[in-house]
């Protein structure tokens, strides 16, 4: 079965790091553009940030860059979200997502109807 699976989530204190990981099971994860995804408490999805299928562009939102890094490891088939000096308010359920075209997993809204993966989220809670 083709599918994305996050993992790596977790309790942090604020200003620690965590890294998340997209792992693709059943599919060439080196054929897609990855976007990492969050849904904190009570709100919309929003757009972390993103890397083009080449590798050759990365994207992020304005206001995680700086903190925030998206890698890949084509080897083992997985996306990395490095996520250093967190805040409270990173608090969330988080996402990867995998498209062949990079604008919809560049988005900064719910793309979950408009690619073919979607991951099923881990939790990142970010607490003293």
């Amino acid at each position: 079965q083709e599918q994305l699976v996050e993992s790596g989530g977790g309790l942090v204190q604020p200003g620690g790091s965590l890294r998340l990981s997209c792992e693709a099971i059943g599919f060439n994860l080196e054929d897609y553009s990855i976007g990492w995804f969050r849904q904190a408490p009570g709100k919309e999805y929003e757009g972390v940030g993103c890397i083009s299928r080449n590798d050759i562009s990365t994207y992020y939102k304005e206001s995680l860059k700086g903190r925030f890094t998206i890698s890949r490891d084509s080897a083992k088939n997985t996306v990395y979200l490095q996520m250093n000096n967190l805040k409270p308010e990173d608090t969330g359920n988080y996402y990867c997502a995998a498209d062949r075209s990079i604008g919809f997993v560049c988005a900064d809204y719910d793309v979950r109807s408009e690619v073919p993966y979607w991951g099923i989220g881990t939790l990142v809670t970010v607490s003293s």
